[in-house]
């Protein structure tokens, strides 16, 4: 295969939501460790998130969400490197930093030519940085990632208009879904897949398709789904 072999690894409501609500303020993480109910098999999704690839894509407005811009604190390096994809950009030049101190390699993706990193790669090792113009070619990053950064398999965590567009465009071929047993609800809550609609039948070729690995109950009501996605229109080269 010419690019990593990606999952889409997510923790989720029964209605789909990957936030409890529709600002930043909002968050599972902070959340659904109040909630009765929810939070009681909560640490089931963390360990299975400590055994992902080794390798992790996520946004900055992710991480600039947890807070990784006022982090000052020294962490403790992990194993996991990230991919990060950054336009805005989201992350600061402090948070760029303490990723930096976190991950075993940080890699910023992004269109802006003033990104924090752009500055950071001098002053660390482990930071690279890959630009692209207007807008960033998933299907070259991905090859990108495989053959210069040798990442060989790839976890996608990433809010739902990235996970959109990366499905539609075949670059994800499992998903990986612990179910929390919550209906949160709400229109402009963010969901898994979210982005453009499709908006006539000749854009039906955009659903994808998918084939049941396991579903498999977990404790405390959760849920664990794997899915293989059929990527029929994509091919690839072994």
């Amino acid at each position: 295969m010419t690019r990593p072999m990606t999952t889409l690894f997510m923790l989720i409501s029964v209605d789909g939501k990957i936030s409890t609500g529709d600002t930043d303020l909002m968050d599972v993480d902070n959340d659904y460790p109040t909630v009765k109910g929810v939070k009681e098999g909560l640490q089931q999704y963390y360990n299975m998130e400590q055994e992902t690839d080794l390798f992790s894509l996520n946004t900055g407005r992710v991480f600039a969400k947890i807070g990784v811009n006022e982090k000052k604190d020294h962490p403790a390096r992990s194993p996991v490197s990230f991919v990060v994809i950054d336009n805005l950009p989201h992350l600061t030049a402090q948070g760029v930093a303490y990723l930096s101190k976190k991950a075993t390699k940080l890699i910023i993706v992004t269109t802006n030519t003033s990104h924090p990193a752009h500055t950071a790669q001098k002053q660390a090792r482990n930071i690279c940085v890959i630009p692209y113009g207007d807008e960033i070619d998933f299907a070259n990053l991905f090859q990108d990632l495989k053959e210069k950064h040798g990442v060989e398999r790839l976890t996608i965590q990433s809010g739902g208009t990235l996970n959109t567009t990366l499905v539609r465009k075949g670059l994800v071929d499992r998903v990986l879904l612990v179910v929390a047993p919550a209906l949160i609800g709400g229109k402009e809550t963010p969901t898994l897949m979210d982005g453009m609609s499709l908006h006539t039948p000749e854009e039906l070729s955009h659903i994808k398709a998918l084939e049941l690995v396991q579903a498999k109950p977990l404790k405390n009501s959760y849920l664990l789904l794997e899915y293989i996605i059929k990527n029929l229109d994509t091919q690839h080269s072994t």
